[in-house]
């Protein structure tokens, strides 16, 4: 009796393991809603699941434990999933284990806390982060400088900067729209916080931030930064202790043997660069190459593609993760900060987009004590020259879009098991 009844749970189990399915979403061309598949893979994460990120296999694909709710979730997104048998799945995973083809499965654990480091008032610009969450459907918390200075961080896994200035120079629009309403709005507000957290310059303040998120990162957390934010932080860290604000920013003038002073050293990125201190310029240093890129090499919005490296999946599974994507050659993009003087570059950060006919990195990433930084040139990858004022992008028209697809790739990369293999 007790060996007939050991039995029938033998075949009991094996019927519900040879019954078991998992979502299978493909992330290559076939998929109809890249971003909003990232929004599923997330979906899962705060459900409980464990999600399996198949590394260039099918662009970076998803296999998640079959949930009606997901299910109905792909359906409602327009995500293209397939069901696929536990036997399908393992069948992938060995394929990918393969030492012969650069593939691999990262197990997604964890659903990463999300802020957005991102001003109150209303600008008159937008942010492809936020963008990029709002439609995938990811949810996140916007903090700003108070909230930082107040030690709100540990609270969070993943923090996206804006593209701000953290020089304390009003992203150097002064030049431009000095007598913009939104611009002395703007000067307005973050020297009424500066006075209230008792700074006496927004510079001061902007520095005092900047250290906060670097003890952030140091500890642990995951940093992403676009268009202006990557060099204007590496700037401030540089220039700690010394002025490089002219008069119309702080009301004094900037040290003028600012440049010999500067601290490479507490920069996460950027070495060697010099500080531009013509407040009329609209770029903070020569680490942008925004200004000179057309003229130098030609570039136009025809020809300017940048091209992702390719690594190796099961031996450099971070930046394979940062670079999962349909395509390795994705369009340019302007902004604030276009893309970084490789000249620049520390040797300690990872090149992982560039154009290299034009010696310029568009995506780059690094670790710092126990985190990460990913720093990423330009302001948004479907609207080549976005300008003070434009509409913000339909991403419902650029579903697909593979230079938003690098930044959920971070906002998922936190989820990822630690992977350490011995060289």
């Amino acid at each position: 009796m007790i060996k007939r009844l050991f039995l029938i749970l033998v075949a009991l189990f094996t019927l519900s393991s040879a019954n078991a399915t998992y979502i299978f979403i493909p992330m290559d061309e076939t998929q109809t809603q890249c971003l909003k598949a990232y929004g599923i893979a997330y979906m899962a994460l705060k459900e409980g699941a464990t999600v399996e990120w198949f590394l260039n296999y099918r662009g970076g694909s998803f296999a998640i434990p079959d949930a009606q709710v997901l299910q109905e979730a792909c359906k409602i997104r327009n995500v293209k999933f397939e069901l696929i048998a536990d036997e399908q799945e393992a069948a992938i995973i060995q394929q990918l284990s393969n030492p012969e083809v650069n593939m691999d499965a990262v197990k997604l654990e964890k659903a990463p806390r999300i802020a957005v480091y991102s001003p109150k008032n209303k600008l008159p610009w937008d942010d492809a982060v936020t963008l990029a969450l709002t439609y995938a459907e990811i949810p996140y918390d916007i903090i700003y400088d108070e909230e930082i200075l107040n030690g709100v961080l540990p609270k969070y896994d993943w923090l996206h900067l804006h593209h701000e200035d953290f020089t304390g120079q009003y992203g150097k629009f002064w030049g431009a729209y000095q007598n913009a309403s939104w611009y002395r709005e703007d000067v307005k507000a973050q020297e009424a916080v500066a006075q209230k957290n008792g700074f006496q310059k927004v510079s001061q303040m902007k520095l005092a931030v900047t250290k906060k998120i670097r003890e952030f990162v140091s500890g642990g957390g995951f940093l992403f930064a676009m268009c202006s934010a990557p060099d204007s932080y590496d700037i401030a860290l540089a220039a700690d202790g010394i002025d490089i604000c002219q008069t119309p920013f702080d009301g004094d003038p900037a040290d003028l043997d600012c440049n010999k002073k500067l601290n490479f050293e507490n920069c996460f990125a950027f070495k060697g660069f010099a500080v531009s201190l013509n407040p009329y310029d609209y770029a903070k240093s020569d680490i942008d190459v925004s200004l000179t890129r057309a003229q130098k090499y030609g570039l136009t919005q025809e020809n300017d593609f940048f091209t992702l490296f390719d690594f190796s999946a099961k031996w450099d599974p971070v930046p394979t993760m940062l670079c999962q994507d349909h395509t390795k050659v994705i369009k340019g993009f302007y902004g604030q900060t276009t893309a970084f003087d490789e000249r620049f570059i520390k040797t300690s950060a990872t090149i992982m987009g560039e154009n290299k006919g034009a010696n310029e990195a568009k995506y780059i990433h690094g670790d710092f004590g126990k985190g990460t930084w990913t720093f990423y040139g330009g302001h948004d990858p479907e609207c080549y020259q976005h300008r003070v004022g434009d509409p913000p992008t339909d991403l419902s028209l650029h579903p697909n879009s593979p230079g938003y697809r690098l930044i959920l790739n971070n906002v998922l990369f936190p989820a990822a098991k630690k992977k350490k293999r011995e060289t």
